[in-house]
């Protein structure tokens, strides 16, 4: 079984059938024992260290905003998120030592079960952060289901959380594989191919297509590997491998700089030369022939694999 990747394994009950009580719901808010997981615009409230989430009682968080039901914990205590934007204060923490961490950086620091947490809410509370407005009339929603549904007090239109399906891919050719690389990315980054799923398109059809357009390259037997949640902001990334059919190898849609083939040398090569204690999302180097993704990435996780003979 592969293991999971970052951001996924939140192993709470998510109490999917409890949060359409409203009665039950509201009990849990007024329980002293309940407890919530605190989330700016720039990350997620963390301990000193940030190898812990902060949890806090309700009641130390004045006028709370969004607030959402994450699930019930293992000691039976309730877990909600809270979105503290309009009352986090770096100078007077909600919680001695406290500080907000972003969320890729939490990833990286994170147990697998505190990333997934951390995931989990940062995604529920960026949704509702960007889509306050039914959008079948226009109207404001109102909150439902412990923050899991919003619905229009207008036309009725119920609304869940959006989560869009993302392929990502690595095309392999033998001893030798497919990587781009975007304009924004720190210098020599290069990773795997990837791109939305569209309308009324199956998965292995995205494949294939997102790596002729970026590409101009036809691939066959796409494989599934893994999947990763990506609460940047609310995708899904489907890890596929797939094997080289024809085609030379160009920039194709505007959307990369750069495509090439790297050897499994060149790529096991960049990973032994990674350096300890360099920020992965911004370590760029003009200099060299290649810099992987970091480790928190599924796309690390398919050319680690890839390294190991597992695809």
């Amino acid at each position: 079984m592969v293991p999971p990747n970052t951001f996924a394994g939140a192993s709470l009950d998510r109490a999917g059938a409890r949060r359409r009580d409203e009665a039950w719901v509201q009990a849990r808010l007024r329980d002293p024992a309940s407890r919530a997981l605190a989330v700016t615009r720039e990350g997620i409230l963390v301990d000193r260290d940030g190898r812990t989430l902060t949890r806090l009682p309700l009641d130390a968080i004045p006028a709370r905003g969004t607030t959402v039901l994450l699930g019930v914990e293992t000691d039976g205590s309730a877990l909600f998120g809270v979105d503290v934007e309009h009352v986090h204060d770096a100078a007077r923490p909600l919680a001695p030592g406290a500080r907000v961490l972003g969320l890729r950086a939490a990833g990286a620091l994170l147990p697998q079960e505190l990333g997934g947490l951390a995931a989990y809410v940062s995604a529920l509370l960026g949704w509702h952060r960007t889509h306050p407005h039914c959008s079948r009339c226009g109207a404001i929603t109102d909150v439902h289901e412990g923050g899991h549904v919003r619905r229009c007090p207008v036309c009725r239109a119920e609304h869940h959380p959006r989560t869009d399906p993302v392929v990502i891919m690595l095309v392999l050719d033998g001893e030798r594989v497919l990587l781009g690389r975007q304009p924004s990315w720190p210098a020599g980054r290069y990773s795997a191919l990837a791109g939305f799923v569209e309308a009324a398109e199956s998965l292995e059809e995205a494949v294939a297509r997102e790596v002729l357009e970026e590409a101009g390259v036809q691939v066959r037997d796409a494989r599934y590997v893994s999947s990763q949640p990506w609460p940047f902001p609310s995708s899904l990334m489907l890890g596929f491998t797939a094997r080289y059919a024809g085609g030379e190898a160009v920039v194709n849609d505007g959307e990369l700089d750069d495509v090439r083939w790297f050897t499994r040398d060149q790529v096991r090569a960049a990973a032994a030369a990674e350096r300890d204690g360099e920020d992965p999302w911004e370590r760029g180097d003009a200099n060299a022939e290649l810099l992987l993704p970091p480790p928190v990435a599924i796309a690390r996780r398919l050319l680690d694999g890839w390294l190991a003979g597992d695809a």
